[in-house]
């Protein structure tokens, strides 16, 4: 981290520690923002198109049918950013207990959405706060890669950001060492509950750029980062149901999402990051009302292929082609109450309907997912880059 990448402004924020390296030394969070032209407009165009996802949300007579697939497959591409190597049909074989490859990848993408299913179960008695936060990172590195970085706990030890192996001197970025996060995540949580008028939207954008630069773990601050932000949303109550994910966006954009973050740091210039928050806002929200349209259409069309059964067995599962994503005989006979027998014949229904295909090629244990489903859901994917210090 060179003093010749921040400006004038902004060196002021480093200081050098006692090891003799600089670190960034984050002010409270801007109160008072300039609403130029540019930021107005895209603050409208986002929040449009939040309106338009709620609405979708509202009309569902089943809101669980997208937001079971929508959280995994958020978590497939939060986990990608940070190198993560599972696609949505690997978490869904980790999750059926069959062997899949890469399977320590996939445990951490299932802790993605175990965090996050979590987080919003406890927005219901708990405020976004440390205390969630570090439940939320308990979770998130649980019997993973990062069970060694203290999980559930801030950090007390130094950390950079920087291509894998960058030592310290050469790194991108250095957060504020550990005898800094107390006041800079005090001044954090205070801005979540504080009420000014600043939209929903932008505050949702500062909050995100903050964390990641305080990054107050030693390991996964960039999925419990964006993990925060729908959390966020639904606390302030800007979304009707759980189906608006932003890292589709980020893993597409990249470079521009750290780019725009880093901006930030050396020039104090926010607003980078928050048009690109707000644009990733609108597209994905336009994504999502699109996709929930097609899911919502594959379904009727699951139910027409269907219509000459009367059997429950067989249109209950419909159901969980779409909110579980995968189904196995051993869970349709203990859900719906029947015999294993009965419950592998109405799977083989669906089978010589279309809509399951095996997933395992294995004679026991079989698991059945809609290929048609899941190439709804898992697009957009990227080349994955790992960043030390982001994940």
């Amino acid at each position: 981290m060179r003093l010749s990448e921040f400006s004038e402004t902004q060196r002021s924020k480093l200081r050098k520690t006692s090891q003799g390296h600089l670190a960034f030394i984050p002010g409270p969070i801007p109160r008072e923002l300039d609403y130029t032209s540019e930021l107005v407009n895209a603050l409208s165009e986002a929040d449009r198109a939040l309106g338009e996802l709620s609405g979708v949300g509202q009309r569902l007579a089943n809101p669980q049918m997208l937001i079971r697939p929508y959280m995994r497959r958020e978590a497939v591409l939060s986990s990608r950013i940070e190198g993560t190597q599972s696609s949505l049909a690997q978490l869904l074989l980790f999750e059926a207990n069959a062997p899949t490859q890469r399977p320590d990848d996939a445990r951490e993408v299932l802790n993605y959405v175990r965090a996050l299913e979590w987080g919003i179960a406890s927005l219901r008695r708990l405020p976004i706060s440390h205390r969630m936060v570090l439940g939320l990172h308990q979770r998130l590195l649980h019997g993973v890669r990062g069970q060694r970085s203290t999980p559930g706990r801030f950090r007390t030890t130094r950390n950079w950001i920087g291509p894998e192996g960058t030592p310290v001197e050469k790194a991108i970025f250095v957060p504020p060492p550990p005898e800094a996060l107390s006041d800079a995540l005090d001044d954090w949580e205070k801005y979540i509950h504080e009420v000014d008028s600043t939209p929903p939207l932008l505050r949702c954008a500062l909050i995100h750029y903050q964390f990641e630069t305080i990054h107050p773990f030693i390991d996964g601050n960039g999925r419990l980062g964006r993990l925060l932000m729908p959390l966020f949303l639904i606390e302030k109550e800007c979304l009707s149901q759980p189906l608006l994910y932003l890292s589709a966006f980020f893993d597409a954009r990249r470079d521009n999402y750290y780019a725009a973050l880093m901006k930030g740091r050396t020039s104090g210039d926010l607003r980078p990051w928050m048009l690109l928050f707000l644009e990733a806002v609108k597209t994905q929200a336009k994504d999502a009302a699109a996709r929930a349209d097609r899911l919502v259409a594959l379904e009727a069309d699951f139910r027409r292929r269907l219509r000459s059964t009367r059997s429950k067995v067989v249109h209950a599962l419909v159901d969980e082609v779409f909110s579980g994503l995968f189904v196995t005989a051993s869970r349709v006979a203990a859900s719906e109450k029947v015999t294993p027998v009965s419950a592998r014949a109405a799977i083989e229904q669906l089978v010589s309907a279309g809509i399951l295909r095996e997933m395992t090629g294995r004679k026991s244990g079989r698991v059945y997912s809609a290929p048609e489903v899941l190439r709804i859901l898992d697009t957009n994917r990227s080349r994955a880059r790992s960043i030390a210090g982001e994940r």
